[in-house]
C-alpha cells in the first residue's frame, strides 16, 4: 500500500529484455536508505518488488501482465520515474489509498500554465470515468492529485508548483502516456451496492449513510 506522495525522482540506469518480461535498473538516493530486496516500491504507478539493491541502484522486474496493463513498456534508458517506499504502520497518510495496480492509461490531451498553476488535462478510459469525482482523488504516474473538474472522459487536474518540481508530472508533454489507478474506496462501494443492493437506483446520500458509509 502507497499514498501518492513520491518521494523522489528516479532514473533509469538500464533495462535488460528477458522472456516476455524486463529487468529494470533504477538509479535512486532517498529510497535507498531503508530499501531491501523483497520490499515493495512505486514505480510510476506501479508495485513492484525490488530483487536487488545495491549503493546507488535497485533492480525490479516487470512481467508481461504489468507490461501490457502499464507504461512501463514505453520506458528507456535515462528516463525519470516516481518512486515511493510501502507505507508503514504508524506513517502519516499525507496523500491517499494507492494500491499500485494500474486500471488503466490515459493520455495528456494539453498542458496550460494559469499563473503558479499548470493544468493538464488527461483522457482516460471510459470503463474507469465511473469512478472519477470531482474533487476526488486519482493517481497519475504513481502522484497523489485531486481532480479539478469531469468532462465526459476527460479530467482536469491543478498542480502546484512543488508537485511539478518533486515528480515527473512537469516532464509531461501533449500526447504523454501515464499510468491511472483511481481511487480504491469508490470500487469497493460499487462492488458493495452490487452484492446487497441490485436495484441503486435510489441510491442517495441517506441510502449511502444506512448502509454504513
Amino acid at each position: 500500500m502507497f499514498t501518492g506522495i513520491v518521494e523522489e525522482i528516479g532514473h533509469i540506469q538500464r533495462i535488460a529484455q528477458l522472456p516476455k518480461a524486463r529487468e529494470i535498473y533504477i538509479f535512486a538516493q532517498r529510497i535507498l536508505d531503508d530499501l531491501k530486496a523483497e520490499d515493495s516500491v512505486n514505480v510510476n504507478g506501479v508495485c513492484l518488488t525490488a530483487t536487488h539493491v545495491n549503493p546507488t541502484t535497485f533492480t525490479v522486474t516487470a512481467v508481461a501482465e504489468t507490461l501490457d496493463r502499464s507504461t512501463l513498456n514505453q520506458l528507456r534508458q535515462g528516463d525519470a520515474i516516481n518512486l515511493e517506499r510501502a507505507l508503514r504502520l504508524g506513517d502519516r497518510l499525507g496523500g491517499h489509498f494507492v494500491q499500485g495496480h494500474v486500471d488503466g492509461i490515459g493520455q495528456v490531451e494539453s498542458i496550460q500554465k494559469r499563473g503558479v498553476e499548470t493544468h493538464i488535462r488527461i483522457a482516460i478510459p471510459k470503463q474507469l470515468c465511473k469512478y472519477v469525482v470531482e474533487k476526488g482523488s486519482i493517481t497519475v504516474d504513481g502522484v497523489n492529485l485531486t481532480v479539478a473538474a469531469v468532462d465526459g472522459v476527460h479530467i482536469q487536474i491543478a498542480v502546484i508548483p512543488y508537485t511539478v518540481e518533486q515528480t515527473t508530472v512537469g516532464r509531461l508533454k501533449s500526447r504523454s502516456h501515464v499510468n491511472i489507478e483511481v481511487d480504491i474506496l469508490s470500487k469497493y462501494v460499487e462492488r458493495f451496492l452490487k452484492n446487497n443492493e441490485p436495484d441503486t437506483s435510489g441510491l442517495n446520500a441517506d441510502r449511502l449513510r444506512s448502509l454504513g458509509f
